[in-house]
């Protein structure tokens, strides 16, 4: 264990690995992975490589979304030992007794019958402590963005406090505020700060950037994301930019993204790119290579080996995205990747005209979300059997499933870990798999 330094920890559930010293997060996430190709996938002793740790453990993220809420998630004192009691029973043993102790080692006016009295205007502006959605805790430091991040949070909530803005409450469908979202780029130090509102109201907007732009010098855009469904995302129908030009950029290795409010972005920078030269060493590229990337997303990693290979065809399901891939393509002068709007399962499967127009891959790289991949899709690869598949994953579970589905066809070569994201459990996986 070690002293986590974060004022915020506990009850955040943002870090929950902050007491422990870096060095053991690594073993444990080094761990989960064994176990769940051991247990999940049935391969015992699997060839494991040691685990890529990150070189920041503190500031990595580039991407935080915070959220409004006129209910507060208190933090309580721990109750006060009775000095006649023993040691060894300083806490009560009843939860009757537990609640009532908890309720009074509180401020009274807070509370009414175990429960806290919200006045209409409170605005609060934080992260969702776990399991609970209707209550936000209050945060003044977060230690994974930057200085600038928490300069921006603080000067926000500040500022809507001050205006007496109603938060949106998806029980009566009024209010305005909703999120809050700020992106920075780690290599540019471009900095977006992203209002999520329920409604339009220009004249609050063109006020808090023009405060805003006074206390954050550094921000280099503002955008406001009008959001007027039910459906409580950081996404909406419309946005007005009020400073700048709406997005920021980003380089990974020798490219430059563009990146928009809703454009996926790996939230790690650094360790991104770590992660994308794993995918490309283990892929074994050749120039000759046709490549098919699937669940493509922006294009990061197809844009990434781009120059190494034959050709780049992507498969993807969001058009947004698709759209950003094409255009990050064009802007780094790129012509030898293309994207393909599809579900994979229906576009490997029932599309038998796409696949007949398109060469047949040399080497298969799979970037799915945390569910994985469909079994049709599987199937769908065992049928194409490209001679090298690289599989990448934040899941090593499903990773390990789907991974056993395809080992009918295939083995194993290597198991790279590569940590994204320090004191969380979450760890990202590449495999190396070769035809029989």
């Amino acid at each position: 264990r070690v002293a986590p330094k974060c004022r915020h920890f506990g009850p955040c559930g943002g870090c929950k690995w902050q007491h422990v010293d870096y060095r053991l997060q690594l073993k444990f996430k080094q761990q989960h992975v064994v176990d769940a190709f051991e247990r999940i996938g049935g391969f015992p002793s699997p060839n494991i490589l040691p685990i890529i740790g990150s070189d920041d453990v503190f500031f990595y993220r580039n991407k935080m979304e915070y959220s409004f809420s006129d209910k507060e998630w208190l933090v309580l004192p721990p109750p006060k030992e009775d000095p006649e009691r023993p040691e060894n029973s300083a806490l009560p043993q009843s939860n009757i007794e537990s609640r009532k102790l908890v309720v009074s080692a509180c401020p009274p006016r807070l509370f009414t019958n175990g429960r806290r009295e919200v006045e209409p205007s409170e605005i609060h502006l934080g992260l969702h402590v776990p399991q609970r959605y209707d209550k936000v805790l209050e945060i003044t430091e977060c230690l994974l963005q930057s200085d600038h991040s928490n300069s921006i949070l603080n000067f926000v909530r500040s500022f809507a406090r001050r205006e007496n803005l109603p938060v949106y409450s998806s029980d009566d469908d009024v209010g305005y505020l909703r999120f809050l979202v700020i992106r920075q780029s780690k290599r540019t130090n471009e900095l977006m700060v992203n209002l999520v509102t329920f409604e339009d109201r220009p004249e609050i907007m063109k006020q808090m950037t023009k405060e805003l732009l006074e206390a954050v010098p550094a921000v280099t855009t503002v955008v406001n994301t009008i959001n007027s469904k039910k459906a409580q995302i950081a996404f909406g129908d419309r946005e007005r930019v009020y400073a700048g030009d709406g997005i920021i950029h980003e380089r990974l290795g020798n490219l430059l993204f563009t990146i928009s409010t809703g454009s996926f972005f790996q939230t790690n920078t650094s360790q991104a790119e770590k992660l994308y030269a794993v995918a490309r060493d283990l892929a074994v590229l050749k120039p000759t290579d046709v490549v098919w990337d699937l669940y493509s997303g922006t294009g990061s990693i197809a844009l990434f080996i781009s120059d190494v290979v034959s050709r780049v065809i992507g498969v993807e399901s969001v058009s947004a995205a698709v759209d950003d891939a094409e255009r990050n393509a064009r802007a780094n002068k790129i012509t030898n990747c293309s994207f393909v709007l599809g579900d994979l399962k229906d576009r490997l499967t029932k599309d038998t005209d796409w696949i007949k127009s398109h060469q047949k891959p040399d080497v298969v790289i799979i970037d799915p979300p945390r569910s994985g991949m469909h079994p049709k899709v599987v199937d769908e690869i065992l049928e194409i059997a490209p001679p090298r598949i690289v599989y990448v994953s934040c899941n090593p579970a499903t990773q390990a499933r789907d991974v056993k589905l395809l080992a009918s066809r295939y083995e194993i070569l290597a198991l790279q870990p590569v940590d994204m994201f320090p004191h969380t459990y979450h760890i990202e996986n590449v495999a190396q798999l070769v035809l029989r």
